[in-house]
């Protein structure tokens, strides 16, 4: 809002000018989704503990946990709201990224949000089904206006491959499907690896911070020439939103971390996850996008190693999934997982990072 009015009316001027680096804004961005997070988080915990909007505890989760009932919960709305307000401050509303990427946002919150309410209500979110074929819903139509948007004509429907550069697959018809299964995927992996206080969204602000650089990259022709990447044009303006992200994760990490003042719950997870998968999709880095997100895949395989596994031997791999909760009953304090976790997933991103350079 503030570019896409301030600079045609003061055009030529350092202001305008200044608006114009996307790293300025990127940086405005992320600071300004801070100072909201630091603003709102008290007041929004005060109104989910008036409102007895609070954590149940899931089922599944190790007895260490008990003392978290009572909780506040739906901290995803803190979240989202100090990812949009900075997001429509500060990007080029006009950008089709943004668009998409904020339409993303909001869909996936609002599902969240529903699933948050109906487990307050009735003790149990959305079924199963029902929310399954809702993210299938969304993922579809977030697809096909990736696909006829045509932000990178002759493009659309292929994605690069791993570790080569310039070398595409055209998935012609199955380029949907493709982006829908990325979308789900990464969207129940985070809400999977929402366990311990901090361990998501920290994983998630490492995670994100790749494809802000990503972004920047392949939305500038001299350095995605130099490095011999795909050229995006319009993409750096995703760097915008992405950094508002980090500091909306940095501003809910300030509450969330051990022991939490307040729980981010699908709200949060589905958007945060969304986010993530929808980033590696306008980006066509969705292959990257398995050692990007390394911790959440190694989350997510560990609850279908624990069920496969089950099913064949009849016996447990893990004493509990997802993989957090095992080392949780292997005697580890949540602070020294979380901070592990962290460490690992910053390994994770170095080196898909690198894998620009030697590609």
């Amino acid at each position: 809002m503030i570019y896409n009015i301030i600079v045609p009316l003061i055009e030529g001027s350092i202001v305008s000018n200044l608006l114009k680096y996307i790293t300025f804004r990127a940086v405005s961005a992320s600071v300004t989704s801070l100072i909201i997070s630091f603003i709102l988080g008290p007041y929004i915990i005060k109104m989910l503990k008036k409102h007895r909007i609070e954590d149940n505890v899931r089922e599944y989760s190790p007895d260490s946990h008990k003392h978290k009932k009572g909780t506040p919960t739906m901290g995803g709305i803190l979240i989202i709201l100090s990812i949009l307000i900075p997001s429509l401050l500060w990007a080029d509303l006009f950008n089709k990224y943004v668009l998409i990427m904020i339409s993303g946002i909001v869909l996936a919150g609002v599902l969240g949000f529903v699933d948050d309410m109906m487990k307050l209500k009735k003790n149990k979110g959305i079924r199963t089904r029902v929310k399954f074929l809702t993210q299938i819903i969304i993922s579809l139509i977030l697809g096909v206006w990736v696909v006829y948007a045509h932000l990178k004509p002759g493009y659309e429907t292929l994605t690069n491959i791993l570790f080569i550069k310039n070398l595409f697959i055209n998935l012609g018809v199955f380029y949907i499907p493709f982006i829908m299964v990325v979308i789900i995927g990464s969207s129940n992996a985070v809400n999977l690896t929402d366990g311990l206080d901090g361990l998501a969204v920290g994983i998630f602000a490492i995670a994100i911070s790749s494809f802000i650089v990503l972004s920047y990259i392949l939305g500038n022709v001299n350095f995605s020439r130099y490095l011999n990447l795909l050229y995006l044009p319009g993409s750096g303006e995703l760097a915008i939103i992405l950094s508002s992200t980090v500091g909306a994760s940095l501003g809910f990490l300030w509450f969330n971390a051990p022991p939490a003042e307040i729980f981010m719950g699908d709200t949060g997870s589905l958007t945060l996850g969304t986010i993530l998968g929808l980033s590696a999709v306008l980006l066509k880095q969705e292959v990257l996008l398995i050692i990007i997100g390394g911790m959440f895949v190694l989350e997510t395989s560990s609850v279908l190693i624990q069920v496969i596994g089950y099913k064949i031997t009849g016996k447990r791999i893990f004493k509990i999934a997802p993989l957090h909760h095992h080392f949780e009953a292997k005697g580890w304090t949540e602070t020294k997982i979380v901070i592990r976790f962290w460490i690992i997933e910053i390994l994770f991103v170095l080196f898909a990072l690198s894998t620009l350079k030697i590609r």
